[in-house]
């Protein structure tokens, strides 16, 4: 399951559903707003996403990374609007016979989703100044292995 909120992302809620016995592994990542990039104070972040292609591309990127790794079950919940410092922008729970595949799993899914999905981010300065930013880091050569 992908799913795209404005609402804050309750993780109890959100892992709620992803109980199963076979599984002996449950990994979850959490993409939180913090209060600084490249050297500037961020007193907050917009999220603007084109939601009816970032819908299936995130449920797509879901079925692929069931498919490359040995996993019972993977959700993601990404948010959009206007976030505060320490709130959670994005949320991907795993879980997996394994914590391996548990790991990587979750790592993949990750790295897809800030890579392929139609979402921009816009950062708000403590000095007053905002801007649309992306991540030059993430998309420099090399940077991810993907299909």
């Amino acid at each position: 399951m992908f799913a795209i909120t404005d609402e804050p992302i309750e993780h109890w809620l959100a892992q709620h559903p992803l109980h199963n016995p076979r599984a002996g592994a449950f990994v979850t990542f959490e993409g939180r707003v913090r209060n600084h990039q490249d050297g500037e104070a961020v007193t907050s972040l917009e999220y603007e996403i084109y939601t009816a292609l970032a819908q299936s591309e995130g449920e797509r990127i879901l079925a692929e990374t069931k498919t490359r790794f040995d996993i019972l079950e993977i959700h993601a919940i990404h948010r959009h609007g206007h976030l505060h410092i320490g709130e959670t922008a994005v949320w991907i729970g795993v879980l997996s016979p394994h914590r391996k595949e548990a790991f990587e799993a979750c790592e993949y899914a990750i790295n897809e989703i800030k890579h392929r999905l139609p979402i921009w981010k816009k950062e708000h300065y403590a000095n007053g100044d905002s801007g649309w930013v992306n991540c030059e880091r993430c998309a420099a050569p090399g940077a991810h292995a993907h299909a």
